[in-house]
């Protein structure tokens, strides 16, 4: 949670400072709708800054998504020996993972492009957290990878970062190439949905949704084998090549 306020600290800023003063004005100003008019601003900023945060703690902190028991649904029935993990430009799971599959042979592969990813937030996150020594910088649509060379390709709250449902589909398309048969592509993302809304409110417009989603790895040439939620704001998608 406190690394998310990090990352999002300008907008945090605005909405307590309009906070603390919407809440000042409910007391100050007379009229018949400007008191009101303060006290929804007031309930929306204080909404925005706890309930974002409360939600966020409850996904990163107290789920199971970094907990990793999940993974026992996702990969069952896979031998993970030859892992590829993508990131777009924030590396948060890696070195945990490789705990787990500690004789997994890896590529971590990073697709930031500062022109394309023009949101504030990843910018920071890279500045805070650079990627690890055996990262490989990599266009989303050109994996230095063999064909059919990975058992597992996992995009954890990352691919989001690709803006139009094309570029999904070309990431998609280099995820069905290097997977083995047989192989899975996990994919964790937030969606663009109703309990996503309520929880970050405009901020869920980063999101896709679940229908982009699917148009973009059925025209790669993959399907889903299961989805399942890791909490009520994040869905796993477990797939395959066709």
């Amino acid at each position: 949670m406190m690394t998310i306020a990090r990352f999002n600290w300008p907008l945090y800023a605005i909405a307590l400072v309009v906070s603390m003063a919407t809440l000042a004005g409910t007391f100050l100003v007379s009229g018949t709708l400007a008191k009101p008019a303060c006290a929804a601003a007031f309930l929306g900023a204080s909404y925005f800054v706890f309930g974002s945060l409360l939600v966020s703690h409850l996904i990163y902190d107290r789920s199971d998504l970094y907990r990793w028991q999940w993974l026992e649904r996702a990969l069952q029935g896979v031998s993970a020996n030859d892992i590829i993990f993508c990131h777009s430009g924030f590396d948060e799971a890696s070195n945990a993972l490789k705990q787990k599959f500690r004789e997994a042979r890896w590529l971590v592969l990073d697709h930031y492009d500062p022109a394309k990813m023009t949101e504030p937030s990843i910018h920071v996150a890279r500045r805070l957290f650079p990627p690890t020594p055996d990262t490989l910088p990599a266009s989303y649509n050109a994996w230095p990878a063999g064909d059919q060379s990975a058992d597992v390709i996992f995009g954890l709250l990352a691919i989001h970062e690709l803006r139009s449902e094309d570029e999904l589909r070309e990431w998609f398309s280099e995820a069905a190439r290097s997977v083995r048969k047989g192989g899975r592509i996990i994919v964790v993302e937030h969606l663009r949905s109703l309990p996503n809304f309520l929880a970050f409110g405009p901020g869920a417009l980063h999101f896709h949704s679940r229908e982009t989603w699917r148009r973009a790895w059925e025209r790669a040439g993959i399907r889903a084998t299961d989805e399942f939620p890791i909490t009520p704001w994040l869905r796993a998608f477990i797939l395959t090549p066709a």
